[in-house]
């Protein structure tokens, strides 16, 4: 394996730092880590708010496939990581979760 490769040891998204790249599925850098969101009543994993060079965005748990002490890689590529939403503050309403989930059914479907 080649050392420029290597991502580093996986940790839990409890302790992913802040500033952490952010990087989409076909290797194109997203950003950096802007803060972790999680359910802490339930202790899981919602998401991740990215800063991007024009904007912050809301990459939802599933899309992200692997955190590392060095990156975080996500299971989209650029071109769907555009589609991202803006993040607007905490999502927390069930209004909020019922598109959020739409939106990633929406991303999923042939065709898009």
């Amino acid at each position: 394996m080649d050392p420029a490769d290597d991502d580093g040891q996986p940790i839990g998204y409890q302790v992913l730092p802040k500033g952490t790249p952010v990087v989409c599925a076909d290797g194109t850098e997203l950003g950096t880590v802007a803060k972790v969101l999680d359910n802490a009543r339930e202790h899981i994993f919602d998401g991740l708010v990215v800063r991007t060079a024009e904007r912050r965005v809301f990459v939802d748990a599933p899309e992200v496939q692997r955190i590392t002490d060095r990156r975080v890689t996500l299971t989209i590529d650029a071109a769907q990581a555009a589609g991202l939403e803006p993040f607007k503050g905490l999502r927390g309403s069930v209004e909020q979760r019922a598109q959020r989930g739409m939106n990633r059914l929406k991303r999923r479907l042939p065709g898009r």
